[in-house]
């Protein structure tokens, strides 16, 4: 059909009439036409602007990542990894391993007990995204430390930000009265390496809990106090156009996306306080890569209280915290068919039951796990992919900013 059409198209150029299969832009189609040609043609034209008009809109951004300070655990699944999952449909995801965040204190007791710590838990880390569900042809998987524009415009945002905006950050007042003296600099300032992370990449939404509502807040006023300070006026508008540069302000506010209620995983041996790497106790927390027996013992340990019943009130965090982690584990069950199957059991009969579904939920994390880090080379290949995909991203990003700033482009 389309070869009878072709052969049948009269063209014109220079003034002469000549037979050809082929159409281009430096040929005009002559008024003899056929019909049938002429209503193909018009078909197609159609078809295009249909198309154009009804082109997919690019997916909203977001950005996310998990410090690489530990091995993860059924905090960091259930409260993140597991909720990134389904995003991936709807959002171009950024998802990286936050190594530079992981060094804020570089006296942390686990990375002076191996120098190979870091490196290990970046990779293991990385692995378990992919295990936990997370698609490299869907997402942009990375290392933080491979794209070097997160710690250039960490800078050039730390230069614009008033002392008195980091004095405000409450997570390190906290962490100061608990640790005294022996806090970094780093850790005070790395709300504006947080910050940095989000803008070069223009994410639209952040997945955050509460606990960090406060640093995507700052995100938003760094953002607008660079964009108001650099980004205003004729003379910006003339400095883009000369580098060929969009004249839109650089950086794009962001968005909370805060995390599901329920997601919130506590601690072991606490149920006020969160599930967390830095609790020096083994006991507190349950690693997505802990062996079956181990899951068993930390269960059967865990802390409990003396009612009765295993549904309780509000004020009892240890019970609440063991049935959200029973029903987070089992997310194809009705919440109130859960609630009912366990509601005459007592202590003893439940940690079994709880520790039996942590165990077969995490089963086929554990095995997908030890496929991408057996795989000679693949895991290293996806974080080539992604750092490259992410430079070109941020690269972008951080090139306005100087601009914007006054620096001297590169040569």
């Amino acid at each position: 059909m389309i070869a009878s059409i072709q052969r049948n198209t009269i063209l014109k150029k220079n003034g002469r009439t000549l037979s050809s299969p082929f159409s281009t832009s430096s040929y005009t189609f002559s008024s003899t036409l056929s019909p049938f040609i002429q209503d193909t043609n018009r078909k197609l034209t159609n078809r295009r602007h249909t198309s154009s008009l009804h082109a997919e809109k690019p997916k909203p951004r977001i950005l996310s990542g998990i410090q690489p300070t530990g091995s993860l655990h059924l905090g960091n699944y259930l409260g993140a990894l597991s909720q990134w999952v389904p995003m991936q449909d709807t959002y171009s995801c950024n998802f990286c391993v936050v190594d530079l965040h992981a060094v804020t204190n570089t006296k942390d007791h686990k990375l002076q007990q191996s120098s190979d710590g870091l490196r290990e838990w970046t990779l293991s880390s990385a692995a378990l995204y992919i295990a936990a569900g997370i698609d490299p042809e869907k997402s942009n998987i990375f290392v933080q430390s491979h794209v070097s524009a997160h710690s250039e415009l960490s800078w050039l945002l730390t230069c614009t930000c008033p002392m008195g905006w980091m004095d405000r950050m409450i997570q390190f007042k906290e962490k100061k009265a608990s640790k005294g003296d022996n806090v970094g600099l780093g850790l005070y300032s790395y709300p504006v390496l947080m910050a940095a992370d989000i803008l070069l990449y223009g994410a639209e939404k952040v997945p955050v809990g509460e606990d960090q509502r406060q640093h995507l807040e700052l995100t938003r006023d760094l953002a607008r106090r660079f964009n108001d300070q650099f980004c205003t006026g004729s003379q910006y508008k003339k400095l883009c156009k000369s580098l060929s540069l969009p004249t839109y302000p650089v950086f794009r506010e962001p968005e909370a996306m805060i995390v599901k209620e329920g997601a919130r995983v506590m601690s072991l041996t606490d149920g006020t306080s969160k599930m967390s790497k830095s609790d020096p106790s083994e006991a507190s927390r349950i690693n997505v890569l802990d062996p079956p027996d181990v899951i068993r013992q930390k269960v059967k340990r865990c802390k409990t209280d003396n009612f009765e019943g295993i549904i309780g009130a509000e004020d009892r965090p240890e019970a609440r915290n063991l049935i959200t982690i029973f029903k987070a584990v089992q997310p194809d069950r009705d919440p109130a068919e859960i609630e009912a199957s366990v509601r005459d059991m007592n202590w003893g009969q439940f940690k079994p039951v709880l520790a039996e579904a942590v165990i077969e939920h995490l089963a086929p994390i554990q095995k997908r796990y030890e496929e991408v880090r057996g795989e000679e080379g693949y895991l290293e290949g996806v974080l080539k992919r992604g750092g490259d995909r992410a430079n070109e991203q941020a690269d972008e990003t951080l090139k306005r900013a100087r601009a914007a700033m006054g620096f001297v482009p590169r040569f």
